[in-house]
This record gives C-alpha cells, sequence and structure tokens, in this order.
C-alpha cells in the first residue's frame, strides 16, 4: 500500500486554501436555497443522478438513479420526489437516510456539460398522490426518497470537458470490458455456470426494470 509522506498531506482548510486559491465570487453567488426556472427545466430534462448519503459510522455512498427524462417530481421548489425501482435490494441509500438524512445529488443531462448539484434532508416517502402519477407503464414505485433542498447550483462542464464524456467517439466498445455476468461469475461464490448467470443477469433487465 502507497504510503504518503506526511509532507505532501493537506490537513487543514488553511493549507488548501493556500494550494488551491481563494473562491471566485460567482461560485458563491450563484448558490441558491431553492429551485428557480433553470433548475426545474434541467431536472425535468435529466434521466440520470447521482446520489450521495453517509451512514451513522461515517461510511459514504454513492446510487446512480436513472429513468426517462423527468422522472424525479418537483412538488414546490424546495422540495423533489426521486422514485424508487427495482434493484439489488441492498437498501444502501435507504438505510443511509434512515439513520443520516443529509444527501447531495448529481444530475447530468446527455449533450449537456454543465450539470446540477443539489444538496439536501431527505426521508422516505409511500404516498400514493406523489407516487401514484410517477409510474411507468403500470408499474407505480412503492417508495420515493423526497428531499427538502438546503441548497442548489450549477456546477461547470470542465470535468465532463476533460473527460470528453459526451463524445461519440469516446464510447467504448462493450466487448473492451466484461458483461455483469462474467463479473458477478468472477467475483462471487455462486454456483451458477457462467451461461447461467449471464442469463439471470440479461432476464432482469429485460423483466425487471419496473
Amino acid at each position: 500500500m502507497y504510503d504518503d509522506p506526511a509532507a505532501t498531506v493537506v490537513a487543514d482548510p488553511t493549507t488548501l486554501r493556500e494550494v488551491i486559491g481563494p473562491k471566485k465570487p460567482v461560485a458563491v453567488q450563484k448558490q441558491m436555497s431553492r429551485l428557480d426556472g433553470h433548475c426545474r427545466r434541467f431536472i425535468a430534462l435529466s434521466p440520470f443522478l447521482c446520489l450521495g448519503t453517509m451512514g451513522p459510522d461515517g461510511r459514504a455512498d454513492v446510487s446512480p438513479r436513472g429513468d426517462p427524462p423527468g422522472f424525479v417530481k418537483v412538488l414546490d421548489d424546495g422540495t423533489i420526489v426521486i422514485p424508487d425501482r427495482p434493484g439489488n435490494r441492498r437498501v444502501d441509500s435507504m438505510t443511509n437516510i434512515l439513520a443520516n438524512p443529509a444527501v447531495g445529488i448529481l444530475f447530468l443531462v446527455p449533450g449537456v456539460e454543465e450539470t446540477l448539484r443539489l444538496n439536501g434532508r431527505a426521508s422516505l416517502i409511500t404516498d400514493p398522490g406523489v407516487l401514484g402519477g410517477m409510474a411507468v407503464g403500470d408499474k407505480v414505485p412503492g417508495l420515493g426518497i423526497k428531499v427538502e433542498i438546503d441548497e442548489v447550483f450549477f456546477h461547470c462542464g470542465k470535468a465532463l470537458k476533460r473527460a470528453r464524456l459526451w463524445d461519440p467517439g469516446r464510447q467504448l466498445d462493450r466487448k473492451q470490458f466484461p458483461s455483469m455476468g462474467r463479473l458477478m461469475h468472477d467475483q462471487t461464490e455462486s454456483a451458477l455456470p457462467l451461461e447461467a448467470m449471464e442469463q439471470s443477469i440479461e432476464d432482469g433487465y429485460r423483466t425487471e426494470l419496473y
């Protein structure tokens, strides 16, 4: 394991500022406590977000959430709801929220290099009056993550520009990385043969998205 010499460790805010420099005024001024029209529009266009949570032991977690654009419901300028769809049932995010409601969310829109960051306090809801309007096909989510917004702001596109994330020419040929079936077969002690593992995952993708 790499042992970083203490002399290279940044361990306090003063040293950090000396390395990075002062905040840019606009980076502070752009922060809002409620959604405006631009934020609402971005959320309506977004088919994907990353949800950051933290458990009572301080262990952090980030979970991807995706659906058709507009899957996140804006209840008002200070509140959003994220539907919970079928997954692996680990419920890491949910368990964390029950212990610590603080969440961080990053919204992405394909083709747009800027992102939307939202921080707030989450709770879990089963309100049919809210979740009923979030069905896909005839599948209504059984649970939703309601987030009361503390702060929201747009993040510049430098990271996505550096990554060239939306550049079609940078898209990986899927054959260059193992399938999920192969990963699970190699990383678990399942008795399922590789072919059966592959088929099980493909069946889940086909029949258990909602």
